[in-house]
């Protein structure tokens, strides 16, 4: 059994910022690929960010240069920086992560429950 927990979200105003942790836990041999995805009022979940084990870092466009992705693999943790946040940032925010539970299992995909972000004055 692997958990997902996020924290971080809550109420900021326009321009400020927050930052997401994540927290992997369980049955865990190893982690590939960890995420960041939101879901906005309306609309459908999009990715956020994602970053491998070894670092490297993917990003949506709407993002890029105000949100930064990064991880501890010895924690199994993983953070999303955002800055400049605006109206619309809002959204829930849900970890993901490709886990191998055992080292003769296959990789499967896990999520959070999600943390709500809300950017308003």
């Amino acid at each position: 059994q692997v958990q997902l927990v996020e924290s971080g979200g809550g109420l900021v105003q326009p321009g400020g910022s927050l930052r997401l942790s994540c927290a992997a836990s369980g049955t865990i041999f190893s982690i590939k690929a960890m995420g960041w995805y939101r879901q906005g009022p309306g609309k459908q979940r999009e990715l956020v960010a994602t970053i491998s084990s070894g670092g490297s870092t993917d990003y949506a466009d709407s993002v890029k240069g105000r949100f930064t992705i990064s991880r501890d693999n010895a924690k199994n943790t993983v953070w999303l920086q955002m800055n400049s946040l605006q109206p619309e940032d809002t959204a829930v925010y849900y970890c993901n992560a490709a886990v191998l539970p055992r080292y003769y299992s296959g990789y499967a995909d896990y999520w959070g429950k999600g943390t709500l972000v809300t950017v308003s004055s």
